[in-house]
């Protein structure tokens, strides 16, 4: 088996306050975008896709019950996707039901989706995955 790039992304872990939400909207996203359900239990799921591994779970250690993007931790999450019709597509779907802008869009606004239970998904559809800041 081939070892992973060093330095590549090996998992990231995601704590919510609702589980069935989460799961019903960033885990719908990431089967869209070609994550498997690894594992499922008590309270966690786990997505994989390649080495890299994406978990949610709705930890009893938890000190807030919604996530505020302003405070330190991480701010949000971006995924690349194969061309604007992909981004089109997915910001369709119905796990994708709300439609924000990020402060910094002037033109050609990026989908952006906050979900209720307060992870931020934004889909870049600049060629190479980069975001454009004006």
């Amino acid at each position: 088996m081939n070892r992973p790039t060093h330095g590549t992304l090996h998992h990231v872990e995601l704590w919510v306050p609702d589980l069935d939400r989460a799961v019903a909207s960033l885990g719908l996203l990431l089967e869209a975008l070609g994550y498997g359900l690894s594992q499922s239990w008590n309270g966690d799921r786990s997505w994989r896709l390649g080495p890299t591994y994406l978990v949610i779970e709705q930890s009893p250690a938890l000190t807030a019950e919604r996530h505020d993007r302003r405070c330190p931790g991480l701010n949000h999450l971006a995924f690349h996707v194969e061309d604007a019709a992909t981004v089109e597509k997915l910001t369709a779907s119905k796990s994708n039901s709300s439609r924000s802008r990020h402060p910094n869009e002037t033109e050609e606004p990026y989908p952006n989706r906050s979900p209720r239970h307060g992870v931020r998904r934004r889909v870049p559809t600049r060629p190479g995955g980069g975001l454009r800041r004006r």
